[in-house]
């Protein structure tokens, strides 16, 4: 197995963390995001779907993975990445009778209220802890649907992939699963109503069913929570009434087909996707990596190319494998199926490759650690190592002018002294 690189992450400091098909890497950085250290790989040889944080006191990070003896456990860190807890801690799973298993955790996600946490998973169900992760309850509305019966897998399964908690109702939780599409509760997950209306399915001879829709991933800024953005298994939304409608905003786009999705932490207004050919290909169009964005609320949509590859760019982004943190300017992340992870520090407008030659990435999220004007910005190994160097330089020039300033007042000593005797 892989020996584990500690990282040492510092207060206001970015905490990036990736999940891959082989387990977790963190990445952190300062304020303005040049330089990333390292640490892991965590869970070496265990694919992670979902990572996650608490809302709680502390810095409790989770970790979905998929072990290959124990099968889908939830993992979890107070010490941001120094130590994990044992598989064995997990209670994350259905309750006897339900008459499934647990096959994925895809989702982690912090309440509202200090400490709630929620977990969306495969088949498709809603978990909740009230206590930080430490024990979960099947959230038995959904779970007992009547349309529960009539939800199909997707390509990558029955999964519960996005969950929303609306930022000022605990009452109200939207989720979406692929299939099956989006679904609201008001009344604190006792009942679920579907809310697909004006979400097209391709595959179905009815275009426009009450459910069964393929929803890759919605999104939701906490100052407009009525607003909701949509990336379809072709098609891109846009509701204004908290999901009970959707209209189209795919125009200016290479394909309305995609997976993640992701919105700014400071503008309602701005919204990213990485569009994927729809045919079986699904890759990036054109052979050119392009991350597309609007600023006006799907009105119109601009790529962002400026540090990404334009050539044989052949590249996946699955629908958590991109994320935004809370700086301003903000950073925005996402990790390819060829195991790269890019990042801009300014909103998208330029990009930069944080790290290459990892093994597929599956999911991304950022984290900022306390107040950013607190942090101690890492120096480079390299900047680390020349430093040392320099170190050692100067040490030796100094004591090579004192070696010298030595030899040269002996050598005027015994001038002086041949001179004196010569007299």
């Amino acid at each position: 197995m892989p020996t584990v690189r500690d990282l040492r992450v510092r207060e206001g400091q970015v905490l990036l963390m990736a999940g891959t098909s082989k387990g977790v890497f963190l990445f952190a950085a300062g304020p303005k995001r040049a330089r990333w250290e390292r640490g892991g790989p965590h869970f070496a040889g265990s694919p992670t779907y979902s990572l996650g944080y608490s809302n709680g006191d502390g810095h409790r990070i989770f970790a979905g993975v998929e072990n290959p003896f124990y099968g889908p456990t939830l993992r979890w860190s107070d010490d941001l990445g120094k130590s994990w807890t044992d598989e064995t801690a997990s209670t994350l799973k259905f309750p006897d009778g339900a008459g499934v298993a647990l096959k994925r955790i895809w989702q982690i996600v912090p309440g509202v209220e200090n400490g709630t946490v929620y977990a969306g998973v495969e088949p498709s169900a809603l978990f909740v802890s009230r206590d930080r992760g430490a024990h979960w309850e099947l959230v038995r509305g959904l779970f007992d649907h009547p349309h529960r019966e009539k939800w199909t897998p997707g390509n990558g399964g029955q999964c519960l992939h996005t969950v929303l908690p609306h930022p000022t109702d605990a009452n109200q939780v939207t989720v979406a699963m692929s299939t099956g599409g989006v679904y609201r509760t008001d009344d604190g997950g006792r009942t679920w109503r579907a809310r697909n209306a004006g979400v097209r399915v391709d595959f179905m001879p009815e275009k426009f069913p009450e459910f069964g829709q393929c929803v890759h991933k919605v999104v939701r800024h906490a100052s407009r929570p009525e607003t909701l953005f949509l990336q379809n298994h072709g098609g891109l939304y846009r509701s204004d009434d908290n999901g009970d409608s959707w209209h189209d905003i795919a125009k200016g786009v290479p394909s309305d087909f995609g997976f993640c999705m992701a919105i700014h932490p400071h503008d309602p207004d701005v919204v990213y996707i990485v569009p994927i050919e729809a045919s079986l290909f699904r890759c990036t169009p054109e052979g050119k990596l392009r991350v597309y964005r609007t600023r006006n609320g799907g009105q119109s949509w601009e790529a962002l190319a400026k540090g990404l590859p334009q050539k044989d760019a052949n590249e996946v982004v699955l629908r958590d494998a991109m994320c935004v943190d809370r700086m301003n300017p903000a950073g925005v992340y996402f990790g390819t199926r060829s195991g790269k992870v890019y990042g801009s520090a300014d909103g998208g407008a330029s990009w930069s490759l944080v790290a290459d030659g990892m093994p597929p990435v599956l999911c991304v999220r950022a984290v900022v650690v306390g107040d950013p004007a607190r942090a101690r910005v890492p120096q480079a190994r390299g900047a680390k190592l020349a430093r040392a160097r320099a170190k050692v330089k100067a040490k030796v020039k100094a004591v090579a002018t004192r070696m010298s300033a030595r030899r040269d007042a002996r050598q005027s000593a015994r001038k002086a002294a041949a001179k004196s005797r010569g007299k």
